[in-house]
């Protein structure tokens, strides 16, 4: 069997018990495993199908049994237990994914040592290290010290990661690393990201729930992990939970006051917004960086011509301004304020080159919380970073960074010849800034600290190991999947709530998911939960759909809840249009019109409903009206040169191209100023802009294409059919 041939196996398995097929199931998973020789597996195979074979019996004699269902149940999630290590036990020797070769390490050639005998080396580091700092002189303590803490580190993530199934001692060894007053919290943020990656490969009933357990820690940032991590597995696996009543039942209570449900859509719609992580990718380096690279270069290049101007330091140079506050540099500066205050992650670009470091070679070192005690980082500036490098300590304290991206930083600096650093820390006091912007950087300090900032950042570390681990085609990237929590039927009753729906919704709705969006309102209209911004936004995602009936239903309601509202009316009246009905887009553009009066595009829009029409005198007033308005409005020219032709107004029509040409010709505007002529009998003229329409358009097929859309128009105005095709050649 090879790897391929063993996942397709366990996904029919996994399909059938989905299904709730379960004799089927048990009976291809009795062959699957056949080829894994574990007399274990086998045995406990053979005492679910007897259980499950005495419980048919029974119900066909007709006893009655109050825990049938709930025997099923657990059979159900028995015969999937099984079916996991199975698996498992095949890809062992037939696969060479990372996560295979942890277990395989975990086993071979001697295990590695229990949860609870690797927190009493964790613990003890605590008060080795605090001990040793009294004498930071004596390094080589500390060394070994931090190198016996990193290989108990190394234990606790590769056991943990590679640890499929929890036996009840260590679910209740892993109980003691969330009550000890020694682990530090670095330790626990770690074990917590490595009993998640753990669920990601193999669903196990015990480590979920000492996720929720770890959801409930005093320490923020092991909170806030174990939420992501709880996220993250119930979309992983969203058909296992119900199988455990214990695990409904825990999730239900935690929701009893309804803020479980407040915060778990919060990371929900995080995890969202991450996936858009390389569309903001493309903008940084395309659009923004470019813009302030171009505007830092331009104030430069004016400092050059003054290089003496320090001496009058509160005599600013007008010059300076003027480049700083042009309107794109502005805009792209507020725009990537704005980016990073909705939690975009604007990072990525400026560090994915920055993780070949062999800090890094560790897969387990991109989730590790930053450590200024981790000995790569001691290594290169000392246990006193604050001391020995204030600018790195005063980034770490108030960037804006995810712990990956702090190690980054800090390895990249560090590469640098200490000479040139020093000269770069020179140019930076850090004393001044702190009290300059004591006030800034204090609300700084407050946002950091906050649960949302917290589970944004870890998310940022995960979307890098995911993303950019030279080991990342060998781990399931959810980032890739298409993330529903809100279908999720267990999280229905705790997601479903109207205002965490609509919040996911307007999300989708910002980030122009329409699909995704409408599916959502759709729900809270039939749910009876919309508002007229609900039907709003509904009939907005239908139109962009081109499903104009349903859009015109969507914005009707609309328009009771909020009557008058203009962009509601044009909205309609667009969709009316789309859909041909031009009397009922013109009733909708002339009830917008009455509001805004001025407005040029109603105007145009009115006059574009009346040539539908074929109300042509009435179309033209619209567009004389628009000519008036706005200055050499070439629209304006276009159509009312377009209205004149076709109610016989030939000279003001050719006037009125006449101008177009001479102004911004588009290759319509030489085909219909060709017909004018014509039908003034200048055919010589005619043929001259026929011939430009057929430069214009690129080639004569498209030309004549056009052409031919037009051929009844110029039979209705007496353009004689047998002439065409000499006209035609003529040109």
């Amino acid at each position: 069997m090879n790897e391929k041939s063993i996942q397709e196996q366990y996904d029919h398995i996994a399909q059938l018990l989905r299904q709730k097929r379960l004799k089927e199931a048990q009976t291809q998973l009795q062959a699957f495993l056949w080829n894994a020789n574990n007399w274990e597996l086998q045995n406990r195979l053979e005492q679910v199908q007897t259980s499950y074979q005495y419980m048919l019996q029974y119900m066909k004699q007709g006893t009655e049994d109050p825990e049938r269902h709930k025997l099923y149940t657990r059979l159900l999630a028995d015969t999937w237990e099984i079916a996991d290590e199975t698996r498992l036990c095949l890809l062992e020797n037939n696969s060479s994914r990372y996560y295979i070769w942890i277990r395989k390490g975990c086993k071979y050639p001697t295990p590695i040592q229990s949860p609870g005998e690797i927190l009493k080396e964790l613990e003890a580091y605590t008060d080795d290290i605090a001990v040793a700092l009294l004498n930071p002189a004596d390094t080589k303590t500390i060394n070994r010290i931090l190198q016996r803490h990193e290989i108990a580190q190394q234990d606790l993530a590769l056991s943990t990661w590679g640890n499929s199934a929890w036996t009840a001692t260590e679910a209740d060894e892993a109980q003691l690393y969330l009550h000890s007053e020694l682990l530090s919290s670095v330790d626990l943020c770690l074990f917590t990201s490595m009993v998640t990656f753990s669920l990601i490969e193999c669903f196990d009933a015990r480590k979920l729930d000492w996720l929720l357990d770890a959801y409930a820690h005093t320490d923020p940032q092991v909170c806030q992990r174990a939420l992501v991590g709880t996220a993250i597995v119930l979309h992983c696996h969203p058909d296992r939970i119900p199988l455990y009543p214990n695990l409904v039942a825990r999730l239900s209570l935690l929701d009893e006051d309804g803020n479980f449900g407040k915060q778990l859509n919060r990371v929900y719609i995080q995890l969202l917004r991450s996936k858009e992580t390389d569309k903001v990718d493309k903008k940084m380096r395309e659009e923004i960086i470019p813009e302030m690279i171009k505007n830092a270069n331009a104030v430069s290049n004016i400092m050059k011509f003054d290089p003496e101007n320090s001496s009058e330091d509160n005599d600013r140079n007008p010059d300076w301004e003027k480049v700083i506050n042009q309107s794109e540099f502005e805009s792209k500066m507020r725009e990537m304020n704005e980016l990073q205050m909705s939690g975009a992650d604007i990072n990525m670009s400026t560090f994915a080159h920055l993780k070949s470091y062999p800090f890094f070679q560790k897969a387990y070192n991109w989730l590790l919380p930053f450590d200024r005690m981790h000995s790569d980082i001691v290594n290169i500036y000392g246990v006193d970073i604050e001391k020995s490098c204030p600018m790195l300590s005063f980034v770490l304290r108030y960037g804006y960074y995810c712990n990956s991206d702090k190690y980054s930083f800090s390895l990249m600096l560090g590469s640098i010849p200490p000479q040139q650093r020093q000269q770069m820390l020179n140019q930076m006091n850090v004393q001044e800034l702190n009290e300059s912007m004591e006030e800034g950087f204090s609300k700084v300090s407050k946002q950091n600290a906050m649960p949302e900032t917290i589970s944004n950042l870890y998310i940022h570390d995960l979307y890098r190991f995911f993303k950019l681990n030279p080991r990342r085609s060998e781990f399931r990237d959810f980032f890739k999947e298409d993330i529903a929590l809100h279908r999720i039927p267990v999280l229905k009753e705790i997601l479903g709530k109207p205002e965490l729906q609509k919040a996911v919704a307007d999300f989708h709705f910002s980030q122009e998911h329409h699909v995704e969006a409408l599916q959502i309102y759709l729900d809270l209209i039939d749910a009876n939960q919309a508002d007229a911004d609900t039907f709003q936004k509904a009939g907005y995602c239908l139109q962009k759909e081109k499903r104009y009936p349903e859009a015109i239903d969507a914005y009707r309601k609309a328009d009771i809840l909020k009557p008058d509202h203009v962009w509601t009316i044009r909205h309609l009246a667009v969709c009316y249009r789309q859909a041909g009905n031009f009397a009922a887009a013109l009733e909708y553009y002339q009830k917008a019109e009455a509001i805004q009066p001025e407005n040029k595009n109603i105007i145009f829009a009115i006059g574009s409903c009346l040539a539908e029409l074929e109300r042509y005198d009435e179309a033209l007033q619209q567009f004389f009206k628009l000519d008036f308005m706005e200055n050499n409005s070439l629209k304006a020219w276009r159509a009312i040169g377009w209205c004149s032709f076709v109610s016989g107004k030939y000279q003001q029509a050719m006037k009125h191209y006449e101008k177009v040409i001479a102004a911004q010709p588009v290759a319509t505007d030489y085909l219909n100023a060709g017909h004018v002529a014509w039908k003034l009998g200048n055919l010589e003229k005619a043929c001259e802009y026929y011939g430009e329409a057929v430069t214009a358009f690129g080639s004569k097929e498209n030309f004549l294409d056009m052409f031919d859309k037009d051929k009844s128009v110029l039979l209705k105005q007496g353009i004689v059919a047998e002439d065409i095709p000499l006209v035609l050649d003529l040109i």
